[in-house]
């Protein structure tokens, strides 16, 4: 299954000028039996960008070097500039303009198939 980030929880067009944050609660991945990831695409040309830290992706064989919060939640931290050392380990990097994200679900469990899981909300960082 591929969800797609196009716009964010208020249904405006993504862009590296603007800080977003995914947030997964405790334990709340996506339900798959296999693997999950989401990946970076700058628009209109759907190519995957350079940027400091060489990452394109966050997917779930990354989580254990991934810093969780006290309640053992996972923030993504995805803009154009660093979030903070402190936050790196979280960070997904945008493009400075549009960008999409494809959430991949490898061998999806079947909370993803009957519609009960939805994907995470995009929130952008005010």
């Amino acid at each position: 299954m591929y969800p797609i980030y196009r716009v964010d929880s208020e249904g405006q067009a993504l862009s590296g000028a603007n800080r977003y944050t995914m947030h997964f609660a405790a334990g709340q991945y996506p339900p798959v039996h296999a693997f999950w990831s989401l990946t970076m695409y700058d628009v209109p040309q759907s190519l995957l960008m350079a940027n400091p830290i060489n990452r394109y992706l966050i997917n779930s064989p990354m989580l254990p070097l991934m810093k969780k919060d006290a309640e053992g939640g996972l923030t993504i931290y995805i803009q154009n500039e660093p979030p903070g050392k402190d936050k790196e380990s979280n960070w997904l990097p945008a493009p400075k303009g549009p960008f999409a994200m494809y959430m991949r679900l490898y061998w999806p469990a079947e909370a993803a198939l009957d519609g009960s899981w939805t994907k995470p909300k995009l929130l952008e960082a005010k």
